[in-house]
């Protein structure tokens, strides 16, 4: 089995060629084609072939949304159960305040980096996920992002 490079902030983003490219490449296309075909020959065909070509680009874009949105929502209780026991006293009765976006970010530090970098984004009010990312130093990876 080959060895997983390290992750980084730099390359933790994950593209699925087959996914990102052929197959919305393909379906651009077939867009393409069913509205060139409804300019050259209206019909009912072409009508429908065209509607069946923006649902299926709809379809790409809604599997991608919906999977992402269930993955967050599984951080978002993953990150409030282990800041349960990583957070000092103090720093516990307001996990509820940390927003879905910065719990999101906030899962890629360390157990020792987490307490000082949570009070840090709610001190400071930090919501961009890309600008909490940046602070964490001890890279946690996350292999299994969708």
């Amino acid at each position: 089995m080959a060895e997983k490079v390290p992750q980084t902030f730099e390359n933790h983003a994950r593209f699925v060629p087959a996914y990102h490219f052929v197959l919305f490449g393909i379906l651009l296309i077939n867009l393409g084609w069913s509205v060139y075909r409804l300019y050259r020959t209206f019909s009912f065909e072409t009508i429908i072939g065209l509607l069946l070509a923006f649902g299926l680009m709809l379809l790409f874009f809604f599997a991608r949304i919906f999977a992402l949105r269930v993955q967050d929502r599984v951080i978002r209780l993953e990150m409030r159960l282990r800041m349960e026991k990583v957070l000092p006293a103090d720093l516990q009765p307001r996990i509820l305040e940390f927003t879905p976006s910065q719990l999101i970010a906030l899962r890629f530090a360390s157990d020792a980096e987490l307490p000082e970098l949570a009070r840090r984004v709610l001190t400071e009010k930090i919501e961009d996920r890309r600008a909490i990312k940046k602070l964490i130093q001890q890279w946690n990876p996350d292999y299994l992002r969708v």
